[in-house]
């Protein structure tokens, strides 16, 4: 909806929730597709330098400044900012990125002269903003002004449908990246752990899973045994535990059902089919499962029949 336009755009969630995979994809379906995408980590940047870097400066507007450099913003002219980490930016950073939008202006650090911006900007967060309007360390006019749009990235741990197309995903991602042979399989049972986990490192933390296990599993399909090791800490958590977990019913036959999916390999009908296993017939089996919304089909990315 938002992507054609030039409508300034929001995006919050915890790290490695693929804020700047959304931001490509708003860019890439826009029709600034063919100008400069220009993506600026905020928090990468000295304070110091910062307004600098990001408007530009004049030749001899301070020490060290030997000639004229445009910022980020006017090399962006026709296209598109990503300014990652908004939160970090200084109090006056903040005053002049809130002119860009309300005047489309800039002006360098030791200008006389305003410069005319066609640019749009998409910004993204990890920090809880409001929280820091009310601290007085974020401009309130300012997030006004970046929230027309507000995009909420929710964490991977609550939408764990999605577990499954990512691991398919950046096994073929990584085995092209990786110039492998072939594209290794996932042995049978070897996912369940993996839709178990809670994943605080979001997409990223289970990117980098799918890449060490590609390199350790030396062709053969992966297990994702590793991943035991580096969970154990939970598992003695659970095991420490005196409180027992409650799902909700319809949560608990999801869960079932994804894990015979995996062990049937997506395969729905047939011998070794998931009906089969779950004693169900095929079209009741499909029908549970788009009422709970469990993907199948090509809408999984899956074989199923």
């Amino acid at each position: 909806m938002v992507a054609g336009l030039s409508s300034t755009v929001l995006l919050s969630g915890e790290t490695g929730t693929g804020k700047e995979v959304i931001a490509n994809a708003i860019m890439v379906m826009s029709n600034r597709k063919n100008g400069p995408f220009i993506k600026i980590n905020c928090a990468a940047i000295p304070h110091s330098l910062m307004e600098a870097e990001l408007f530009g400066h004049e030749r001899g507007a301070f020490t060290g400044a030997i000639a004229l450099k445009k910022g980020f913003f006017e090399r962006a002219q026709g296209g598109t900012v990503f300014l990652d980490e908004i939160g970090e930016l200084t109090t006056n950073a903040q005053t002049r990125l809130l002119r860009v939008l309300q005047e489309k202006e800039i002006e360098r650090i030791g200008g006389k002269s305003t410069i005319p911006l066609d640019i749009r900007i998409i910004a993204a967060t990890h920090r809880d903003i409001e929280q820091m309007v009310k601290e007085g360390r974020f401009r309130q006019d300012l997030f006004f002004r970046i929230k027309v749009f507000p995009i909420d990235i929710p964490p991977l741990r609550h939408r764990k449908n999605d577990i499954l197309l990512l691991i398919k995903h950046f096994i073929k991602k990584k085995s092209i990246d990786m110039k492998l042979k072939f594209t290794p399989d996932i042995a049978p049972g070897a996912a369940e752990r993996l839709l178990e986990y809670d994943w605080p490192g979001n997409v990223r933390e289970l990117e980098n899973l799918i890449e060490r296990s590609l390199i350790l599993s030396q062709g053969e399909p992966l297990t994702f045994n590793e991943f035991q090791t580096n969970n154990r800490r939970e598992g003695q958590r659970t095991k420490n535990s005196d409180k027992m977990d409650v799902y909700d019913l319809n949560e608990v036959i999801s869960r079932h059902i994804k894990k015979v999916l995996v062990k049937c390999n997506g395969r729905i009908e047939g011998t070794h089919g998931a009906a089969r296993l779950l004693n169900v017939k095929p079209p009741t089996l499909r029908s549970r499962m788009k009422k709970l919304g469990i993907p199948f089909g090509k809408k999984a990315g899956m074989h199923s029949q």
